[in-house]
């Protein structure tokens, strides 16, 4: 630990020399910065696939595997006979795409009418809605729960897709993004060649919407792919198991295969990965939407 901080002193003494003796250094300092920070990043990733290829004693060994391993086969076997990986995966996926969908249907109607048009206490509900963003989600837990006993939605995916699919974040992120990108000239140009407020909305602002569509699709899509609470408290029954709760069976009171549980979170954590890289794009095009003014 000492030396990792003698260490950690003289490459930022280094860094500051660098930066200190000439113009072209302050890029270079810049960038071997960034490309720590990248590597710490990545780091928990990368030994997470890495552990997924050994057995529980080489992950538990000092010093740890730095480099794959060839128990790959025998946790996959394992995986497959402990859980019911598939199902999960599946289930996952109908939950959070399902729910991703009406997100994105839902919020960016309500975010473009608060944008666009006027109507008679617009602000007061704008304000009221901003207000619920103020109260914690665990405050509401258990009167959603009650609900949705209510509605007889237990061991349903309903109950994970319907209450949340018009949250009011996410109108807040699209009326933002409608306010500063949607022309008022082009809705009115529409309005003139006999487009209804539907067609406006679907073929000319729809288009225009697809930074945020992607920014706020992929926001929701992590936050309900990686859900706990609300799963463990609605799905009962094993086949309605979502990821997160599959997981949590394989971590046993006697022991637990963390070769095969690594695996299991590698296998979880791909899908998150291939969405981000291929929305990245417009991820970060959206997230700086607005951000300068022409």
């Amino acid at each position: 630990m000492k030396t990792l901080l003698i260490s950690l002193i003289l490459a930022i003494v280094l860094l500051i020399i660098i930066a200190k003796v000439h113009t072209i250094g302050k890029k270079i300092a810049l960038y071997i910065v960034l490309i720590a920070i990248a590597a710490i990043m990545i780091l928990p990733f990368y030994m997470m696939f890495v552990m997924a290829t050994h057995t529980t004693n080489e992950i538990y060994s000092f010093p740890p595997a730095v480099w794959f391993g060839t128990n790959l086969v025998t946790n996959f076997k394992n995986m497959v006979a402990s859980v019911n990986f598939p199902r999960a995966f599946v289930n996952s996926l109908i939950v959070t795409c399902s729910y991703t969908f009406l997100v994105l249907l839902f919020c960016s109607m309500g975010g473009y009418a608060f944008a666009v048009y006027e109507f008679p206490g617009k602000k007061k509900l704008f304000g009221l809605l901003l207000a619920t963003m103020m109260i914690p989600a665990t405050a509401g837990i258990i009167p959603w729960f009650i609900m949705m006993s209510k509605f007889s939605w237990i061991n349903s995916f309903k109950a994970l897709i319907i209450p949340n699919c018009a949250n009011a974040f996410g109108i807040y992120w699209m009326r933002q993004y409608c306010k500063n990108n949607v022309p008022a000239s082009l809705m009115e140009a529409a309005r003139i060649d006999g487009c209804s407020e539907w067609t406006i909305f679907f073929r000319v602002i729809a288009p225009v919407l697809l930074p945020a569509y992607a920014s706020l699709g992929i926001m929701q899509f992590v936050n309900v792919w990686n859900d706990f609470m609300q799963p463990l408290m609605i799905l009962r029954k094993e086949k309605y198991q979502t990821l997160p709760l599959m997981l949590k069976t394989m971590v046993g009171d006697r022991g637990t295969d963390y070769g095969s549980l690594m695996l299991a979170s590698a296998c979880a954590v791909l899908p998150l990965l291939i969405a981000f890289l291929c929305a990245s794009k417009f991820f970060m095009s959206g997230l700086t939407a607005g951000a300068i003014k022409e």
